[in-house]
């Protein structure tokens, strides 16, 4: 079995279903120098039955927490300390992968870079044709490249996000135009350097969204780090599903004052400094 050079982190809860599609696009990349860690933000007996059959090319681990509410910082940050790697990508339970996403991650990965990259969200037509096997993985960046505006139109979302675009192709001038100003947590990664620079996760953060990625990207920045875009190279197909977004407001305003005060190193990370 080949070193890994990465740990590639799958950040889940409880979908089974769309985790056993995940982990079958990772057993499909072009570059398998990589180890794969399931950071459950629970401990469900059946995404543990899944990972324990899981048959994938790479090794593969399973961190499990107690049911406390979300505490998916926590998680990632336990996760990283269980790494055996120095370099980090992380992904959603619900987020399949281009054969070629790991390839890219790993091929521009750099001390002093985070790599940041998005995400197409797709309809729910073609969520079911892929869950019902109609529509294989292999298939989907020429189905969305050939249905673009139809899927649009119904529902999906970011959907030039979906279309891998090969740097030595006739449009390979694309992906090296296009920035990223902002993280997005299900597909970025970095090294551990960089993790450890701003002290990880800020656990503070006890609800979804901002502090798992856009609290990092102002910590980064702050600290030094640029992003570099992964659009168009390591691309990621989001499974449809209803969003459960709560209101945001209490996470705004506790970032606003941590940048108030300056915290691009969380107290509350992978170091304990409260």
């Amino acid at each position: 079995m080949i070193k890994p050079k990465a740990s590639l982190i799958i950040s889940t809860y409880s979908n089974d279903k769309y985790l056993r599609l995940v982990l079958d696009s990772v057993s499909k990349q072009t570059d398998l120098r990589f180890e794969v860690i399931v950071s459950e933000d629970a401990e469900h007996p059946h995404i543990k039955k899944l990972v324990e059959k899981a048959s994938l090319p790479v090794p593969i681990m399973h961190i499990t927490q107690p049911d406390a509410g979300w505490q998916k910082n926590k998680a990632l940050n336990r996760a990283i300390e269980a790494s055996n790697t120095d370099y980090f990508v992380f992904i959603d339970e619900d987020c399949l992968l281009h054969p070629k996403f790991m390839e890219y991650h790993l091929k521009l990965a750099n001390d002093d870079h985070i790599l940041a990259g998005k995400r197409i969200k797709l309809d729910p037509q073609t969520s079911e044709m892929v869950l019902a096997n109609q529509l294989g993985l292999q298939d989907l960046n020429s189905y969305i490249f050939h249905n673009f505006f139809k899927i649009k139109k119904r529902g999906a979302l970011f959907v030039e996000e979906g279309l891998y675009i090969d740097p030595q192709g006739f449009f390979g001038f694309i992906p090296s135009i296009r920035s990223m100003h902002q993280l997005k947590g299900c597909n970025m990664s970095f090294s551990r350097k960089a993790a450890y620079a701003i002290n990880g996760f800020d656990e503070d953060y006890v609800r979804p969204a901002i502090g798992e990625d856009i609290d990092l990207t102002w910590r980064f920045q702050g600290v030094g780090f640029k992003l570099k875009s992964l659009r168009n190279l390591a691309v990621q197909y989001h499974l449809y599903h209803k969003e459960n977004w709560r209101n945001q407001d209490e996470n705004v305003a506790m970032m606003r004052a941590k940048q108030q005060e300056g915290l691009y190193v969380c107290r509350n990370g992978l170091n304990k400094t409260l």
